[in-house]
């Protein structure tokens, strides 16, 4: 299927069979909020559940639900107020606004354009002679400016407090951190993770589901002491991955680097081992929930893509109608939040990490005369004496002199060394406070969704007719089991099929019971829905010797086998969870044919 054709045809069939489509379309629609149909509300609820279970359950962490709105004091610590911006080009002729990164790389061989300044924006839209992509009015002269993407508003009536839709969830985190740290025992390290909404007002939402303005995340945040907590690589340093690492990118002809996690880590190609443990669990995460693996690979972000919180990061992409879009952030934030949110809120966001034995340290220590700076420094003899502390804890020798010289507020200020009362003390300390550093694996699981029914369309032909279907994994497809009476006038036929679906749901699956068309037809219905195994009730199956059997279809090749109805659930269970596969069923079963 040729580029676009892809995109046309998986937006098509999302808003036929009730996957996605454009929310509040009878008053006209809104760019980049999308409302998920029956199909794609289960299959998105699926892929959540699927991440819950490996990156919570299995790992070991805890799993809140913050508030999607949050005070502007959280967003003016995090750095979102001041460094959260796409770059903004607005058209002079019809007032229409563009993200400039993305005109420029739909319009050039540039990959990277959100590394370049605004200055730098504005001059390559006039090297291209680019123009606006709604009315064709030329583009060049027109300044590009920042534009904060958080959505505002007001909590609270009358002189209401200024708040913010949360542009991530990680902040819910972040801001909860004195509790939850008292919930994880204060014993390092830990995973706190989140499953649920974010907002950003994007310039120019495309490509449906995968750039919008509401999406949901799932994230993971882990806090390490980072002298003292190493990754164990073991369970995933065999787990091959393909890296397209930065120095890559910039070099002429760079290329992919196919390699494992563990010769990653050692060579030095990904810095961190947390984020290389993180990229091994998420590879084989990726590939059990469905994506196609050959159009899969983890980029490290270039020095100008990285947030401004992050250190090192890596996407995880995958490639849909051309494109790589990014799916996933591997980001290393290191103390930036906690230590931000230290700094502004009134709260302890450090761990006390005991040390294995006491250590006798000595310590720098002053006990400012108040009687002396009170009716010197009036107000501010509270500000001075915390910067005399401040002062010994940084720069100790200062003190030998006779006077010592503060900065309180901006204003610079001397004080007589011998009112600090400075002193060097022997002290014994059983641990020390410490302010941990961050591993973030966050998900875009919109983009996932999006990715897993690309990568699962597929069309071929069946007894001569055209047939599209998708190829999901059952452990994320919305329904698992279609359950169809050959035919819907045969009364023991249908009292099977009905105890046929009510047992398979009692054991958890989701069914559809459809009686209706050609049996052909409504296979098609299911395979275009992507549901893994249709079971048919036929006259042959009624009380034969070993008691009642039916067919069981496998949606990809078609292919049928008769079983027991005693053995229906078990098998399919080993079918969802992937013990089993359906040639084993074939192998042990009576082929039926199609």
């Amino acid at each position: 299927m040729s580029e676009g054709d892809e995109s046309a045809a998986l937006t098509e069939l999302a808003k036929r069979r009730g996957f996605f489509f454009g929310s509040s379309e009878a008053y006209g629609g809104v760019g980049g909020f999308y409302t998920y149909g029956p199909q794609g509300a289960a299959l998105k609820s699926n892929v959540e559940e699927a991440w819950r279970e490996r990156f919570a359950v299995q790992e070991g962490n805890l799993e809140i639900e913050a508030p999607t709105i949050m005070p502007e004091p959280v967003f003016e610590a995090s750095g979102h107020l001041d460094g959260f911006d796409d770059m903004l080009v607005e058209c002079a002729e019809c007032g229409e606004s563009h993200r400039a990164d993305h005109l420029i790389e739909d319009n050039s061989e540039l990959e990277d354009a959100e590394t370049l300044s605004p200055e730098e924006a504005a001059e390559k839209i006039a090297d291209l002679g680019l123009v606006c992509p709604t009315c064709g009015a030329d583009l060049a002269g027109q300044s590009v400016e920042d534009f904060n993407l958080m959505f505002e508003t007001n909590i609270g009536p009358g002189s209401s407090t200024p708040g913010y839709l949360r542009p991530e969830t990680a902040q819910g985190i972040f801001v909860e951190f004195p509790r939850i740290k008292e919930y994880a025992r204060n014993s390092l390290p830990f995973g706190v993770t989140q499953v649920g909404r974010a907002y950003r007002n994007e310039i120019s939402p495309r490509k449906s589901i995968v750039r919008t303005r509401e999406f949901t995340q799932a994230e993971l945040e882990h806090f390490i002491d980072p002298e003292r907590d190493e990754a164990d690589l073991s369970a995933v340093e065999d787990v091959e991955v393909l890296l397209y690492p930065a120095t890559e990118q910039e070099a002429d002809g760079g290329d992919y680097v196919e390699t494992t996690i563990g010769e990653a880590v050692e060579d030095g190609i990904i810095g961190n081992a947390w984020l290389g443990y993180f990229l091994g669990i998420a590879q084989e995460w990726y590939e059990t929930v469905g994506v196609d693996m050959d159009r899969f690979r983890f980029r490290q972000h270039l020095a100008g893509e990285r947030a401004h919180y992050s250190s090192d990061c890596w996407d995880a992409e995958s490639e849909v109608d051309g494109d790589w879009i990014e799916i996933a952030g591997f980001s290393y934030r290191s103390d930036y939040d906690l230590s931000k949110h230290g700094e502004y809120g009134d709260d302890d966001f450090t761990v006390f990490q005991q040390y294995d034995e006491p250590k006798t340290v000595e310590r720098a220590v002053v006990d400012p005369d108040m009687a002396t700076l009170g009716p010197e420094f009036g107000a501010q003899a509270a500000d001075v004496a915390e910067a005399l502390e401040t002062l010994a804890e940084r720069d100790p020798d200062a003190f030998d002199a006779d006077e010592v010289t503060l900065d309180v507020d901006g204003e610079e200020i001397t004080v007589d060394a011998d009112v600090a009362n400075f002193s060097v003390e022997t002290q014994t300390e059983a641990g020390e406070h410490i302010t941990p550093h961050v591993v973030e694996p966050s998900f875009g699981i919109d983009r996932t969704v999006y990715t897993l029914l690309a990568h699962a369309y597929e069309t071929d032909e069946v007894d001569g007719e055209a047939r599209s279907y998708l190829s999901l994994s059952p452990s994320v497809a919305p329904t698992n089991v279609g359950v169809f009476p050959l035919v819907s006038n045969v009364d023991e036929l249908v009292d099977l099929a009905d105890d046929v679906a009510e047992e398979l749901r009692a054991a958890g699956f989701a069914v559809v019971y459809d009686d209706s068309g050609s049996i052909g037809r409504r296979y098609r219905r299911q395979d275009e829905v992507g549901t893994p195994f249709c079971i048919t009730i036929d006259r042959d199956g009624l009380e034969g010797d070993g008691g009642d059997t039916v067919t069981i279809r496998e949606r990809d090749s078609g292919k049928q086998v008769r079983l027991p109805v005693d053995d229906l659930v078990g098998t399919l269970v080993g079918l969802r969870a992937g013990t089993a596969s359906f040639d084993d069923v074939l192998d042990e079963n009576e082929v039926v044919e199609a």
